[in-house]
């Protein structure tokens, strides 16, 4: 494929997020996990144009082909980009100094990279009325920093076979909700820290780190 006239040499399985990323062309994104069969491509971040087709596209989403002529940094990606940012912000509590990815937030590196506030002048912010969801006997919630990336969710079913968590309610007001009984969780959960580690905005946090 040809980024910017410089020509890669990829596996025919890569989409081309993987394939850019993985030759120093970076693309926003926040949703996008390695080897995903199926990418929600939920967060529309990582749009990228390709020679013949007509509008940006989601570069998660489409496979490598062979002359596929793809660019990465034109105004109309940019543009899109911002959109989806400020978006995603808007449903944010922007509340770093208190959040303990603080200065290592994706949504930080993003806004550094796209130019833009972390506190959208153009959208009214939309929070969810609950603000931290303490049930579960080994992780904390926060939902008004979660960003529905779903990669939580991804990584509990490939630990657990099956997820413990999933999504809950529709629009904005969807959110993460846990299976099972509380001490059954609590059981299954200790040993394993997998969704918090892969989190990206610090939404759900060890109920240990939060006490330290």
């Amino acid at each position: 494929i040809l980024v910017y006239d410089r020509e890669l040499t990829v596996k025919m399985d890569r989409c081309v997020l993987q394939a850019c990323l993985g030759n120093g062309f970076y693309i926003p994104k926040l949703c996008s996990m390695e080897d995903l069969p199926h990418p929600p491509a939920s967060c529309r971040l990582c749009f990228v144009e390709v020679a013949g087709i007509k509008y940006p596209v989601t570069a998660c989403t489409i496979r490598v082909s062979d002359g596929m002529v793809v660019k990465t940094d034109t105004p109309p990606v940019r543009r899109l980009q911002r959109r989806g940012l400020r978006f995603l912000l808007s449903v944010h509590d922007v509340d770093c100094k208190n959040c303990p990815t603080n200065k290592k937030s994706e949504l930080q590196h993003l806004a550094r990279f796209l130019k833009i506030g972390l506190k959208s002048k153009d959208l009214e912010t939309f929070l969810n009325e609950v603000n931290v969801v303490d049930s579960h006997p080994c992780l904390t919630y926060y939902p008004n920093r979660c960003v529905l990336c779903a990669k939580c969710i991804r990584e509990c079913r490939l630990s657990r076979g099956h997820p413990l968590i999933s999504f809950v309610g529709r629009g904005f007001n969807t959110s993460l909700t846990f299976a099972g009984e509380p001490q059954s969780a609590g059981a299954v959960c200790s040993t394993c820290r997998a969704c918090a580690d892969v989190c990206p905005v610090g939404a759900l946090i060890l109920k240990t780190a939060v006490d330290t």
